[in-house]
């Protein structure tokens, strides 16, 4: 079980990096994601 637990906080933090290199592109994709929701709703 530990070796999943590490494989997939490996693949999250890998994720994350390659996402969002800056603090401001974690922002943009935060909001991207609620426009997404809030569209999906209309």
């Amino acid at each position: 079980m530990p070796r999943i637990a590490a494989l997939l906080a490996s693949l999250f933090m890998l994720a994350g990096i390659t996402a969002c290199n800056t603090v401001e592109g974690a922002g943009e994709d935060v909001q991207e994601a609620g426009e997404a929701i809030e569209d999906a709703g209309n």
